[in-house]
């Protein structure tokens, strides 16, 4: 296997919105420095913004501040937040967005000239173009590099620092080794844990995009980052059938959710993200399901809006409501829950980081989905965050220049040394003979393990300590098979890897729903050994570290704002 080597001063793993948006932040600051984006897909339509969105769910409306921000994510999270990453990210907020609009964002506005406004939170935007709006951008900066088709595998690490990461082409047989002063993990979360709702054929039809498996994280638990909060699982409630967002309905026009005796049950259980999971499960459970949004009885032309702002985002369910020959003003949208994933978007799981958005690991940042500690963060908060981390590199970048600290980077011997170790690594996997079972193989039982065992949508997200270990060494199992996967092409090695991504996340998964001993979120799993929150737990993350192939929890205090030099190292 061909290898070509590259050299920058900041190398950012993943081109999706905290990606673009810091490599952006760099180029038009320093552009002196080199950057270099190593994207899986192409990132004019790579990450979560690939399809676009029709809402801009985090942002500061008229009359609140950023502290309310604050407020807001910590009573939805159950208190398990930093809330001095939700601060630093609450108040750029409106910051990126106007950022956005300078670059092309069409934002809806009022015949005021006032954005439009979707709740309390929200403002309306037409977003189909998003993500190739942020592309342009970025591909405009004459300093910025985007290598697209790139798969990253693994951090390269010299005298306790990281200083790049190795990776294959996804088209080709050719092993990349990116050397850098600094690293930035921008690679989203991880989906496909679990079995969905649409197992078999369609297993990849799900709320999160199914190419994020959780290489970001793998990576930093196997080099050793301090990890949070995966025991915080998001589940989201969508659309049954199509898995189409639901908040267009209930915060566009205002649709509660109902029971199949067309009672209101949300004020029953509560309205937070989980509580609306959870009340949409037991309402089931108990008997009294299908349950549903209400909007029989809407305004024909609210009613035309959802058909149009759909047909944009989710497509499946405007041809659903045409196909049923009923419009959604005639008609209730059955609803229900996803299947658990690792989103630090949404939740609070991910790399363990100080409010510069630095990971434990020297010469590591983190920012979007990947990074921990900061939930409700939705597209401008996974932008204000690759802003953070931008700056944070830029300015550690000079601190080293000055120091000489930059001289660390891998020398030219270690990288001709590292350049024959990939490529012995990948090309185990090129064998004329083929396995006994395949990569699909391998997922598939891995999901059925996760469902079963480590609180599914088989259990109704239930699960318990035997249930765990059982899990554990099921997926240990499985890890241990990988190596005797093999692949034709580096599609199949592309398949084995982001396979054993997800093996690696499972692992930590489990054990993070073991540590916390109580239920702190009942719509996303429920401890049936310790079905009750605890006062005790109010202030503590679990956290954890990867040591010599096991999953070593840490207790963090939340209260207590980590501070890593630049050294790096835990607390």
């Amino acid at each position: 296997m061909k290898t070509e080597i590259v050299t920058s001063d900041v190398l950012i793993i993943g081109g999706g919105t905290s990606g673009c948006y810091a490599a952006l932040t760099i180029a038009e600051q320093n552009p002196e420095i080199k950057v270099v984006i190593a994207e899986k897909a192409n990132i004019i339509r790579s990450g979560c913004l690939a399809a676009g969105v029709n809402a801009l769910n985090a942002y500061i409306t008229e009359g609140r501040k950023p502290e309310d921000y604050v407020d807001y994510a910590t009573k939805d999270a159950n208190g398990i937040v930093r809330k001095d990453l939700l601060l630093s990210m609450s108040q750029g907020l409106n910051r990126v967005t106007a950022k956005l609009e300078k670059l092309g964002l069409v934002i809806l506005k009022d015949e005021n000239g006032k954005y439009v406004a979707r709740g309390n939170r929200n403002i309306k935007i037409n977003g189909e173009n998003i993500k190739p709006i942020l592309a342009e951008a970025v591909k405009a900066q004459k300093n910025v590099t985007v290598i697209n088709h790139v798969n990253i595998t693994d951090y390269i690490t010299a005298q306790d620092r990281v200083t790049g990461a190795y990776g294959f082409d996804v088209n080709e047989k050719k092993a990349y080794i990116f050397s850098a002063k600094a690293v930035l993990c921008a690679t989203g979360g991880a989906a496909g844990l679990y079995r969905s709702n649409n197992p078999g054929f369609s297993r990849h039809k799900m709320w999160y995009p199914p190419f994020n498996t959780g290489a970001g994280y793998a990576m930093g638990i196997l080099a050793g980052a301090e990890m949070t909060t995966f025991e915080m699982r998001f589940i989201a409630l969508r659309c049954k059938d199509t898995i189409a967002p639901t908040g267009t309905i209930a915060q566009g026009v205002g649709a509660k959710q109902i029971n199949s005796l067309g009672d209101v049950y949300e004020t029953k259980y509560g309205i937070t993200t989980e509580e609306r999971v959870y009340g949409t499960v037991a309402e089931n459970q108990e008997g009294r399901g299908p349950c549903y949004l209400h909007t029989e009885g809407i305004k024909e032309e609210q009613g035309k809006d959802l058909l149009k702002a759909y047909l944009n985002m989710a497509p499946s369910q405007t041809l659903k409501w045409i196909e049923s020959g009923k419009e959604p003003n005639e008609q209730d949208v059955e609803i229900e829950g996803t299947e658990p994933y690792i989103v630090g978007g949404h939740t609070a799981s991910g790399y363990w980081i100080d409010d510069a958005r630095r990971t434990t690991l020297k010469g590591l940042y983190a920012a979007g989905d990947v990074a921990g500690g900061c939930p409700q963060k939705y597209v401008t908060g996974a932008l204000v965050e690759g802003e953070i981390a931008a700056e944070t590199i830029r300015k550690d970048l000079k601190q080293a220049d000055a120091s000489k600290e930059s001289e660390e980077q891998v020398t030219e011997k270690q990288i001709r040394e590292l350049a024959k170790a990939v490529d012995r690594e990948y090309e185990s996997y090129f064998k004329e003979k083929e396995s006994f079972f395949g990569t699909e193989q391998i997922e598939e039982a891995m999901q059925k393990v996760m469902d079963a065992y480590a609180g599914g949508i088989g259990t109704n997200y239930r699960y318990n300590e035997k249930q765990l270990n059982i899990a554990k060494d099921k997926i240990d199992q499985l890890l241990t098979l990988t190596k005797d996967l093999t692949a034709k092409d580096t599609d199949d090695l592309l398949h084995i890897y982001e396979v054993k991504e997800r093996l690696v996340v499972c692992k930590s998964v489990i054990a993070h729903l073991k540590a916390r001993k109580e239920t702190r979120w009942r719509g996303f799993g429920q401890n049936m050994d310790y079905p009750e929150t605890k006062g005790d737990w109010d202030k503590k993350a679990v956290n954890s570290v990867y040591e010599n192939g096991e999953i070593k929890i840490l207790l963090r205090d939340l209260t207590k704002t980590p501070d890593f030099d630049r050294k790096g190292g835990t607390l």
